[in-house]
Formats: C-alpha cells, sequence, structure tokens
C-alpha cells in the first residue's frame, strides 16, 4: 500500500528530469527599455614586460628620427624588432620597474599610464625640454593579449589593440560558449599592480550585474574560464547522468509497479 501511494511521485520526477534549464539565455534581467549602466571605463594600462610602439613625428623627418628606434637599436629595456605589415618596426619592453629608456630623453617611469597618457607624457617632455615644438607621438600595445579558456567554442590566446575590451567582446571572439558551459560563474583571474593574480566571478545571464563587476573591462594578461556545467562533470563518470533521463526513471516506474504487483499478490494468497 505504501508503494501505492509513492506512485503519482514518478510522473513528477519524469517531468522535472524533462524541465527546460532556465540559465541558458544571456542577458535575462533586460526587458524592453531596460537602462544599463556600466562600472567606470577602464582603459588598459601599461605594466611591466608590456610591449610598446612608441612613434614620433614632426615636421623635420630628420629631427624625428632622433627619436624613434631603427631596427638595430637595443637596449638592457628590451628594445626588440617585430613585423608589421611586412615591414620590420621596433617596440619597447617595459622593464620589471615599470621603465623603458627612451632616445635622448633617457629612462622614463610609464607603468600604470594608458596608450593616451604615455603620449601626452612623451609630447609635454619633448617640448618642455625645448627638443621639439609640435610634436605628434603614436603609442600601441603590441602582442597584448588574454586567454579564454574552458567551455569555449574556440579556446585558445587572443590579442587585442585597443583601449576597451569587455568580457562579452573576448567570448564572442573565442566563438561564444558551448551549450555545456556554465552562463552564471564565469572566472576571471587577473593580476593586479602589485603582481597577485585576482579572481572574479561573473554573471552573464544578468548583464546589469556584470556591468558594474571590476572584470566588465579587461586587462592584458587576463584569463577568462568557462566552468562546464553540472551534467558534463557528470558525464566523466559511467553512470553519472543516469537519474535524470527519461529511460532511468521509466525504469524506476516499471521496477514500482512490478514490486506493487508482486505486493499485492503475495497478499492475496
Amino acid at each position: 500500500m505504501k508503494l501505492i501511494k509513492l506512485l503519482p511521485i514518478f510522473p513528477l520526477l519524469f517531468t522535472l528530469s524533462c524541465s527546460t534549464p532556465k540559465n541558458i539565455d544571456y542577458f535575462q534581467d533586460v526587458q524592453n527599455g531596460t537602462i544599463i549602466t556600466t562600472a567606470n571605463v577602464n582603459d588598459i594600462k601599461i605594466q611591466p614586460e608590456d610591449k610598446l610602439s612608441i612613434v614620433v613625428s614632426t615636421q623635420d623627418p630628420a629631427l624625428s628620427s632622433l627619436f624613434n628606434l631603427t631596427n638595430n637599436q637595443m637596449s638592457p629595456t628590451g628594445i626588440a624588432s617585430y613585423a608589421q605589415g611586412g615591414n620590420e618596426a621596433s617596440y619597447y619592453t617595459v622593464s620589471p620597474q615599470g621603465d623603458i629608456n627612451f632616445p635622448v630623453l633617457g629612462l622614463l617611469h610609464i607603468a600604470g599610464m594608458t596608450r593616451s597618457q604615455l603620449a601626452s607624457f612623451i609630447e609635454n617632455k619633448l617640448i618642455a625640454d625645448e627638443l621639439v615644438q609640435q610634436p605628434i607621438v603614436t603609442v600601441e600595445f603590441v602582442n597584448t593579449g588574454i586567454s579564454v579558456l574552458g567551455e569555449v567554442k574556440s579556446p585558445g590566446l587572443y590579442s587585442f589593440n585597443k583601449d576597451h575590451m569587455t568580457i562579452v567582446d573576448a567570448i564572442a571572439v573565442a566563438g561564444d560558449l558551448t551549450m555545456n558551459g556554465r552562463r552564471e560563474d564565469i572566472l576571471v583571474v587577473r593580476k593586479n599592480s602589485q603582481g597577485v593574480q585576482e579572481g572574479y566571478r561573473v554573471d552573464l545571464t544578468n548583464l546589469q550585474e556584470l556591468a558594474n563587476s571590476p572584470a566588465y573591462y579587461l586587462q592584458q594578461d587576463d584569463i577568462i574560464y568557462v566552468e562546464p556545467n553540472d551534467k558534463t562533470k557528470r558525464e566523466t563518470t559511467a553512470t553519472g547522468n543516469s537519474p535524470f533521463t527519461p529511460a532511468f526513471w521509466t525504469s524506476i516506474v516499471s521496477l514500482a509497479v512490478t514490486v506493487t504487483t508482486l505486493g499485492i499478490t503475495i497478499s492475496r494468497l
């Protein structure tokens, strides 16, 4: 009799095992007309070991050449060459102390500056030292990148050379999450200015919460890890997902009916 009373529970369990997941869609909090406010926009900042291309332009090409690296220039700060558009150019590698040795100007401490801040800093210094009247300084990051790992279609190391890149941009570049990726608990690992690794958790199902996260705007060398969902984790064992399949619950119901029928038959003997 107790088994008979339990029989109505099995269809309910069967229905729950076939229910639609609610954590697949992105940005579930966004409705028509929703206004999303973001945290302060964070430009990528220069860090030790970054590689930078710095070009000074003036009205006098001969004067400009005094402040621009040639392909054969090398220094303890790691000046080297790289190929760009078929032509060789030169870049600076920022020292562990956050410095570069700039032609004529000497040692410059630049760690913590943005591209635009560094360009203005060099322009103002050239003018203040009465070396150039109207210089134009262009700064570009070389080989700045982030790593995207886990349940994305194309995991790997991706480079970017712009001031703002969001985690949504990075995931799009990596081909989007697979259906097995956890959208509500993505890990971003970042090295802070003291060289210590910090972790942030972000939720792609909630755009407002995501936009307010410190990890919304990426920094160079950030690591994005998309964890597999519970279903994928259970697949690492032979029978991990068996209790969550319709076939499993069909077997349970069939067994329960068989046991109940046998019990009734025996009780009538």
